[in-house]
């Protein structure tokens, strides 16, 4: 008998179902600076737009991109049957990265592997994306999705990102103008964020839980409910500074905490004559780090070093307007607060405990 591709795993009028469902979701997160390019092979972007509300009237525009997946959190969401917010945290740890060079992001591309189409899965996957991308302030311009049975189990998927962003040459952050004194805001998380989940994943199992398991600490929440909260997005937040201060760069150096957590990320934009201090004692550890600590009788040094510990973002700002961009901050229902300092030394991080 003749072979076809759905005799090997991929049923075309499946895949084309699956496509159906995602144009309305990437339209929402439109703006007038997105061409129409419906059937095109590429997704198409105005950097400038005329107009008071969109037009930046750019002078010296770089542009900026960056990438990134969600990991093994994926795992949990595949196990639970739960897709709805993985998406989210790819655009997170896609911007959040952005936003570290004080760019205004602008759109995001996705790429979404699976080991066999699911129509529903995927519009819970693509909804998640649209999310994130609304929270973000990007469009979502344009993705992939590739079915490859015997690549992927029947049920596994993976996701990766990028998105793109734009800044004028002279509001570049790149941690040079960080200065001995420096006040080091940290920025809550919303949890676990997009890492470690090869040792959350590990704790649980060794410990003879289930994802439908309620421990007393989470006040009546699964571990499901507390491993799935999604990345954080803190566009708002570091866009809502910018706006305020348009002619003072008051944002120093800026830090998304993720895999390696304070030391491994903040002291990428350390000038190498100095040191960050940071004290752990400034704000409360969320629960469910205390908790994988004393289930999994983890040392502090690899909490910290494989765990946001309840900060996902560090920014570096100049002591005098340090209390108002924290103020700022906070007034957007994210907990902002010192939690460090500037000093001499070698462009390293250093705990103050």
């Amino acid at each position: 008998m003749a072979a076809t591709y759905k005799d090997a795993g991929v049923d075309l009028d499946v895949y084309a179902e699956s496509m159906s469902r995602l144009p309305r979701l990437m339209r929402r997160t439109f703006t007038p600076r997105v061409i129409p390019s419906d059937g095109g092979f590429a997704g198409l972007f105005q950097l400038d737009f005329e107009g008071k509300l969109f037009s930046r009237n750019y002078q010296d525009p770089v542009l900026v991109s960056g990438t990134d997946g969600v990991g093994t959190k994926l795992k949990i969401a595949q196990q639970t049957g739960r897709h709805d917010s993985v998406g989210i945290d790819l655009v997170a740890m896609c911007v959040n990265d952005l936003l570290c060079t004080g760019a205004e992001p602008l759109f995001f591309l996705d790429y979404v592997a699976m080991g066999r189409d699911d129509p529903a899965r995927l519009e819970q996957i693509v909804q998640g994306i649209s999310d994130g991308c609304v929270a973000g302030d990007m469009a979502l311009l344009g993705g992939e999705t590739a079915i490859m049975p015997d690549m992927y189990a029947t049920d596994d998927y993976d996701l990766a990102g990028f998105a793109v962003g734009v800044v004028e040459r002279k509001r570049l952050i790149d941690g040079s103008l960080i200065g001995e004194g420096d006040v080091v805001l940290g920025l809550a998380s919303s949890g676990l964020h997009s890492n470690g989940f090869s040792l959350v994943r590990k704790v649980i199992r060794d410990a003879g839980l289930s994802w439908k398991d309620r421990p007393d600490d989470f006040d009546g929440m699964s571990l499901a409910d507390v491993c799935l909260q999604p990345t954080r997005i803190y566009t708002q937040a570091i866009r809502c500074v910018q706006a305020h201060y348009r002619v003072k760069q008051v944002l120093h150096g800026l830090a998304h905490i993720t895999g390696g957590g304070f030391e491994e990320n903040l002291d990428r934009v350390l000038p190498k004559h100095l040191d960050a201090e940071i004290d752990c004692g400034t704000w409360e550890l969320p629960t469910v780090f205390r908790w994988l600590q004393q289930t999994g009788q983890i040392a502090t040094s690899e909490m910290r070093r494989v765990f946001n510990m309840g900060i996902g973002m560090a920014a570096v700002v100049s002591e005098f307007y340090a209390a108002s961009i924290a103020s700022q901050i906070n007034d957007l229902g994210i907990d902002c607060r010192p939690v460090g300092r500037i000093v001499r030394g070698t462009g390293k991080v250093r705990y103050v405990d």
